[in-house]
């Protein structure tokens, strides 16, 4: 889930064109639990071959990257590594609910209750080994790079963007507990999202740091133990009781950390999910990431996008209208591109 503090942000919508020519930072797993949560058939069944192998990741990545660089935009796909030990309970908390929901799944099919079971079905999602490896390679066809982090893919991301990129895209907020200058969310979702009353368009925001921090009166430390109070990924639920606004007013009230943990200790005691706040705070402080770190962009390979999206069962005609899709767009940006300099 990850941390939650979207009522209480700032944030603004923006156009695509107003990424053109900047490095965005993609927190991968995000991203693709994304595209094999969402890109399904009606019954709540991932696109697959006749293999019976999942593909809604690669349909998702080809077809949604494809509008990122005809935009000008230069992805960067930044994969997970080792996750922190504070992490398992998460993972624990993870897979209960996917058990649940399998469960759900089961007795909605025998009772063939089709929206049932594409509700169900989008809560036990899985990245396999395959699933990933498949994704840098059809990524890196696409000229877009991969960055492997040694730990947590957001954590890496956010450093990057500090520096070498402009923003990261996930739709998660924790970036920003780890420093991210600027996160840009719904970049990779479908343009239109079909409701009761009709489609909907579905806008990317921005949301900035110094403006979250300053709106909402505090700075990157109290950011933190915020998210803490709230629950973050290695502490899911928080301190039980206190949301996004009654954890603003005690981290305003009480300003330094161990104060502000001191004023919920007696909470944090009487719960059955204790955890060290010290010990989390560090870990946004200072998580593991690698420092050193170069992004270089290559030429696309159409042969090997075809190989591997046809040998997936994609359709070669949709992939060709993909690619040249695609080479239209990019003609366009380098046009535009040019008109700058007269």
């Amino acid at each position: 889930m990850g941390l939650q503090i979207g009522d209480i942000v700032p944030r603004r919508a923006l156009e695509m064109s107003e990424l053109s020519g900047k490095i965005i930072c993609i927190d991968a797993f995000n991203i693709l639990f994304q595209f094999i949560t969402t890109i399904r058939q009606p019954d709540g069944t991932p696109l697959m071959d006749r293999q019976g192998r999942v593909t809604s990741h690669l349909s998702g990545l080809f077809y949604r990257n494809i509008n990122l660089l005809i935009e000008g935009i230069k992805p960067v796909y930044v994969f997970d590594g080792t996750p922190p030990e504070q992490k398992q309970r998460t993972h624990e908390s993870r897979k209960e609910r996917k058990l649940e929901a399998e469960h759900r799944y089961a007795e909605a099919k025998q009772k063939e209750d089709v929206e049932a079971m594409a509700k169900y079905a989008k809560q036990f999602s899985y990245l396999t080994s395959e699933i990933i490896e498949e994704s840098k390679e059809l990524l890196n066809a696409m000229g877009i790079p991969t960055i492997d982090a040694p730990g947590e893919g957001e954590a890496q991301a956010a450093f990057i963007s500090q520096s070498k990129a402009f923003a990261v895209g996930s739709q998660d907020y924790d970036a920003l507990l780890f420093g991210a200058p600027r996160l840009i969310q719904n970049l990779t979702l479908a343009r239109k999202r079909k409701t009761v009353s009709g489609y909907v368009y579905i806008s990317p925001e921005i949301i900035e740091l110094e403006k979250v921090l300053n709106h909402l009166q505090i700075n990157q430390d109290q950011l933190i133990c915020l998210g803490i109070l709230i629950g973050t990924d290695y502490n899911p639920k928080g301190i039980y009781g206190i949301g996004p606004r009654k954890a603003l007013d005690i981290v305003r009230k009480m300003k330094q950390p161990t104060l502000i943990f001191k004023s919920v200790e007696d909470r944090l005691k009487e719960q059955e999910e204790q955890f060290d706040w010290q010990e989390i705070f560090e870990l946004f402080k200072k998580p593991n990431i690698e420092k050193d770190i170069k992004i270089e962009f290559h030429g696309i390979d159409n042969k090997k996008i075809k190989q591997l999206l046809v040998s997936r069962d994609f359709s070669e005609e949709r992939i060709d209208n993909g690619l040249k899709k695609l080479e239209d767009g990019r003609k366009k940006v380098q046009q535009s591109d040019l008109k700058k300099w007269f």
